[in-house]
């Protein structure tokens, strides 16, 4: 492989060896001892355009660059024939487990969104043909905190695995971009789901689409995990019937919270905000409660319950105003679906009724007798998840049989 010097008006000639997943340069080609020695972890390869140059005998040759993308740096690489670049390309690539999504999927398809940094496509696998959502990520267009909750977002959805939240299937990332590759549902968002349904849905289906949701929000909190930006727009369903699966997808907001912690950072969606995010107070899980109650308010009347054409009034609203529940909105709705409502939507944090609760209270069960006795959890947390899973899970496989 060549350098350029430091003038790049010319190339130097060095050696490199490839050991496994380190790279190794000597002095010479003879030397038995290595002058340096790097990591192929967390190295991006990709090639570069072909360069002219003039060499010493003022003729023009043609130079086959690579660029080493480090965490801290890059080096260009070049070589004199392009079947020796390709060889070296294959090698380190292996050398670094590199993987190209294009290898894997053929993502032609359509784009099913778009997001702040990228989009969403609708791609397939070329072996399987299972078809996949690939969210494609630019980090060029990302700030180092983007990029942060990006990295953070994705070990959250490593270690996610509830039939009510989105399953992350794959990764792959170059030197510009981060592919995430998600399990495909075909409804689109719960907002969409709605609206398709002028946003009127029986009080049964309400039901169950906020049973799946609260389970969810229960394995979250059972895991320090707080999502912070529950909305319809964040949660997918698996079809257009009456009766879907749904899953909580797009972490890029979420944040491990311990026991005692609090956090002040301001995030959210207005409408679906807790009080205690607006006003800068500390606050911890009790947001996913509250956005919860927002959302089973949408799904039973069909409208947001502190909403304003101003954000300034709707903030207000959402601090100081109680929401409507007895409207002509409202009209038809079980007490039980208010009375949930109204803990969900406890504007002071430590007296809003825990997800816990909202697993345990008799508005589900009297829409799912299969919820009636579970009245009491285990001691800990991953065992009461158990416990609602298992008789979620067993419902739905009697459903599909």
């Amino acid at each position: 492989m060549y350098r350029k010097t430091k003038d790049k008006s010319r190339i130097k000639k060095y050696w490199y060896k490839i050991f496994g997943t380190e790279i190794y340069s000597y002095k010479n080609e003879e030397s038995k001892t290595h002058k340096t020695m790097h990591s192929m972890g967390g190295v991006y390869i990709s090639e570069a355009p072909s360069e002219k140059m003039t060499d010493a005998n003022g003729k023009t040759i043609t130079l086959y660059p690579i660029k080493l993308v480090f965490p801290h740096k890059y080096r260009m690489y070049y070589f004199l024939e392009k079947e020796e670049k390709n060889q070296w390309v294959h090698a380190l690539r292996e050398a670094a487990g590199y993987r190209a999504v294009s290898d894997f999927y053929d993502m032609s398809k359509k784009v099913l969104g778009k997001g702040k940094f990228g989009i969403v496509k609708l791609a397939t696998h070329k072996k399987t043909g299972k078809e996949v959502a690939i969210k494609m990520v630019s980090k060029t267009e990302m700030s180092p905190e983007d990029l942060e909750l990006q990295r953070n977002e994705i070990e959250i959805l490593k270690v996610c695995q509830h039939p009510s939240i989105i399953r992350l299937l794959d990764i792959f990332e170059n030197e510009t971009d981060i592919y995430l590759v998600m399990e495909y549902m075909k409804g689109g968002d719960l907002f969409d789901y709605l609206q398709r349904r002028d946003f009127t849905v029986s009080e049964s289906l309400a039901c169950n689409i906020a049973h799946q949701i609260a389970t969810a929000i229960f394995y979250l909190h059972s895991y320090g995990v707080a999502h912070r930006d529950l909305k319809p727009e964040n949660i997918i369903v698996s079809d257009d019937s009456g009766n879907p699966e749904i899953k909580i997808t797009d972490f890029g907001l979420s944040k491990i919270v311990g026991p005692k912690e609090t956090s002040k950072e301001p995030f959210g969606t207005l409408s679906y905000a807790a009080p205690e995010i607006l006003q800068g107070l500390p606050y911890a899980k009790a947001v996913d409660v509250w956005s919860f109650g927002i959302i089973l308010f949408l799904l039973l009347s069909g409208c947001l319950p502190f909403d304003d054409d101003d954000d300034k009034q709707t903030a207000h609203n959402t601090v100081y105003k109680d929401p409507d529940l007895y409207g002509d909105h409202m009209k038809g709705v079980s007490k039980e679906a208010i009375d949930l409502i109204k803990l969900c939507l406890e504007k002071k944090q430590d007296k809003r009724i825990k997800v816990m609760g909202v697993l345990e209270h008799k508005w589900f069960s009297k829409f799912n007798e299969e919820l009636t006795g579970i009245k009491k959890a285990p001691e800990k947390a991953s065992e009461a998840f158990k416990v609602y899973a298992s008789s979620l899970s067993r419902k739905k496989s009697e459903e599909s049989d």
